[in-house]
Order: structure tokens, then C-alpha cells, then sequence
């Protein structure tokens, strides 16, 4: 599909319509500081991968709930100092991988630690190895109805506890620079980072990519593409309740979480993406805190962005800030 969103003028002026909750920061502060309440307890266990540059860590450490939640750390062979910080959050459906791959972040000799995301990891890569020991109501097929019930049940709760408890794990490895960690991801893992931007006060830099969870309220109804879709599909099923599956999905929008982002930020959007349409992300970029903020534009791409143009647009930018 070619241009189907507001034009790129109206995009850089649109302001969601999303309504935040009065106790969004209460909410917030309570499950974190019960996520605290358990021993951060992070291991972090060598691996022998066959590579002469990069060191690769196992990672386990205890997110929402205490709940175990895997990662792999990888330094630069041979690091004897603390290294600038990169924690990656991942797309949605994808998995850790395996120790060998995205070596990017590695190999320009920062730290990197990539987070597994919790009950996911079978749709796409190398596959995850982090469940999700907490049930939920009926839900349509998929994580985005999962628990949608009330905010206190919702699948996002713990996956966004587990990425701030993920950037406390990296943090806590001797060779990692606490005061220079950077949060990226992209589309779902561009959504988590900036909700990690909202809710981690000293990072120095956060870098999302066609963020997902973004501007629920336009989202749902202006694409028929999945994920969003599993909000309209279980919505159709599960007639009046639209008020309460906005309000559960208040508290977890990146818009809300944006306007507490105190770090420089670089945007991606895609004009052409059905996934994230580029006014839901014109609606985070729109609303983030920190002045220094930028957004690189890919006028004739769908989700894929800006894909390894943008890679190297990000190696660029992060050189002035870590």
C-alpha cells in the first residue's frame, strides 16, 4: 500500500487523543518497586560460541514477579574496562536467538545486551527461552489481549517490568558503564524502549524504530494489520467492552510514557507501515520530553523502516552520546 496515513506536515504537527490515567505514575511506581521487592539475582554465564571478538554471556535475571527472564550480554573479546551500554528490546513474536547473532552493537565496541521477551520467541529468529508463568482471562490468539482485562492483569505490565529490571541486570556487570546505557529496539522492542525511557530517569540515550504500542485509541482503528488487529478481533467477540479495554490500555501507551522521556532520542517512521502507521509514531516522537529529539523519515517503506540504512544512521548518532 502506498500513503494511507496523514501527510508527512500534519504527521510532524498530530497530537494523539489518548487519555492518561490520573494514577499512570502511581500505577508505575508500585509495580516496580514490588518487581525490586525480589532479588534482582543476575547471572551472567560464559558461552562458547567459536568467536574471536565478541565474548557472549548467558543471562538469567529475575523480572516481574521474580519471574526468571534470559538474556545474552556480549562485550568486545578481551574488555578490561567498563563499556558504554546498549540494551536491546525485541520485536514482537521474536525470541534471544541464538549466542552467535546481532553482533552489531558488539562490534563497535560497546556492551550490548539483547533481553528475551517473556512467553515469546516462536515466530520469528532464533527462537526465546523465557515463559510466561502468569495466566489470563480469555484472550484472542496472540499477546495483545492477554490479560487486558484491567491494567493490573496485562501481558505488557510484565514485559515492560522486565525490560527496566533488564537495563538494572545489565547494569549490574562489572564491565557495563551504568551512567552511559542507551535502550533501542524496534517495533515492538521500539515500544518498550520507550516506555524504558519513561520510567529509567538516567539513561543518555533512547533510539526506537517504527514503535509498536503506540497511540492505542487511532491504532486500533485505522489498521486491519496484526497485531493491533488482536484488539478489534476479541473486541468484536467481547461486544461493550471497548471502554474498559481502552482504559487497561491507557496505562501501557508509549505516548504517556513519551512525555516523561528524559534522554536525547532518534525516531524512525515508515509512511507506508500498516503495522505501526506513522502517525502512532508521530504520536510518541510528538509528545517525548527531552529536546534534543530527532526522527529519520522512510518516505516508501512499510514496517521494515529504514531497515540497515538506519543501522547505520543509529552507529552514527549514538556516537555523541555513548
Amino acid at each position: 500500500m502506498a500513503l494511507f496515513d496523514l501527510p508527512l506536515d500534519e504527521l510532524r504537527a498530530y497530537r494523539s487523543e489518548s487519555a492518561e490515567p490520573e494514577d499512570f505514575d502511581a500505577f508505575w511506581e508500585k509495580t516496580l518497586q514490588q518487581a525490586r521487592e525480589h532479588d534482582l539475582d543476575a547471572r551472567f554465564e560464559p558461552v562458547e560460541t567459536g568467536l574471536t571478538t565478541v565474548e557472549v554471556y548467558d543471562v538469567t535475571f529475575a523480572g516481574f514477579g521474580g519471574h526468571p527472564v534470559k538474556g545474552w550480554l556480549r562485550l568486545p573479546a578481551g574488555a578490561t574496562e567498563p563499556l558504554p551500554l546498549v540494551v536491546e528490546l525485541l520485536g514482537y513474536g521474536g525470541g534471544r536467538g541464538l549466542p552467535h547473532e546481532s553482533l552489531l552493537w558488539a562490534s563497535t565496541g560497546r556492551a550490548h545486551f539483547l533481553m528475551d521477551t517473556r512467553g515469546q520467541g516462536s515466530a520469528w529468529g532464533g527462537g526465546g527461552d523465557t515463559a510466561d508463568p502468569v495466566g489470563s482471562a480469555p484472550a484472542y490468539p496472540g499477546y495483545m489481549t492477554r490479560g487486558i482485562d484491567a491494567p493490573e492483569n496485562y501481558y505488557y505490565r510484565r514485559v515492560i517490568t522486565d525490560a527496566v529490571r533488564a537495563v538494572e541486570a545489565a547494569r549490574s556487570h562489572p564491565l557495563t558503564d551504568a551512567t552511559r546505557t542507551v535502550v533501542l529496539g524496534a517495533s515492538q522492542g521500539g515500544g518498550l524502549s520507550i516506555a524504558v525511557g519513561g520510567l529509567v530517569p538516567d539513561l543518555v540515550a533512547v533510539a526506537p524504530d517504527v514503535p509498536f504500542l503506540c497511540d492505542f485509541p487511532r491504532a486500533v482503528t485505522l489498521t486491519d494489520r496484526h497485531p493491533y488487529r488482536e484488539i478489534g478481533l476479541f473486541l468484536k467477540t467481547r461486544r461493550g467492552r471497548a471502554a474498559e479495554v481502552r482504559r487497561t490500555l491507557s496505562y501501557f501507551d508509549g505516548v504517556h510514557f513519551a512525555a516523561r522521556g528524559r534522554a536525547p532520542a532518534l525516531f524512525s517512521a515508515a509512511l507506508e507501515d500498516q503495522t505501526c502507521p506513522p502517525s502512532t509514531v508521530f504520536a510518541a516522537f510528538n509528545a517525548w520530553g527531552h529536546e534534543d529529539k530527532a526522527i529519520e523519515v522512510y518516505d516508501f517503506n512499510d514496517h521494515e523502516g529504514g531497515g540497515p540504512f538506519h543501522e547505520a544512521a543509529k552507529v552514527r548518532w549514538l556516537r555523541s552520546y555513548a
